[in-house]
């Protein structure tokens, strides 16, 4: 057994190429072979949120707290609030954040393929924010 204890691992703010805003990612853990989870903690301010991404082998989020959104690429934004879980499949163009007016956290969990977890891409722009 192998106990990581909270507030051990450093935080660390997410940058402009990742994230609109201010976001807070706290690693929970890293991959350990045989698996290849990763996991960690994003808080988001309101009004912030990721850029386009995708996950070669799919993303759960565990909304921990507050309210925020959630968009697949050609698809509505979906609301979501403390206590949903979210799936992307692998390969879904995606972002997700805060609301405007509710800073949100959650959990993200994902696998590494080829030592990648993410494929970063272009912001998401205030009108598609807003819908």
């Amino acid at each position: 057994m192998e106990i990581t204890r909270n507030g051990t691992l450093p935080c660390s703010l997410g940058g402009p190429a990742n994230f609109t805003g201010h976001v807070v990612r706290t690693p929970l853990f890293g991959a350990r072979a045989p698996s290849r989870m990763v996991g960690g903690v994003a808080t988001f301010e309101m009004g912030a949120r990721t850029v386009w991404h995708t996950h070669p082998v799919g993303q759960i989020l565990i909304i921990t707290s507050g309210r925020g959104k959630a968009q697949s690429w050609g698809g509505p934004i979906q609301e979501v609030s403390s206590g949903d879980v979210v799936w992307f499949p692998p390969g879904e163009k995606h972002w997700h954040g805060a609301s405007d007016t509710s800073a949100m956290s959650h959990i993200a969990i994902v696998e590494e393929e080829n030592g990648a977890a993410t494929t970063w891409m272009e912001p998401v722009s205030p009108e598609q924010y807003q819908g």
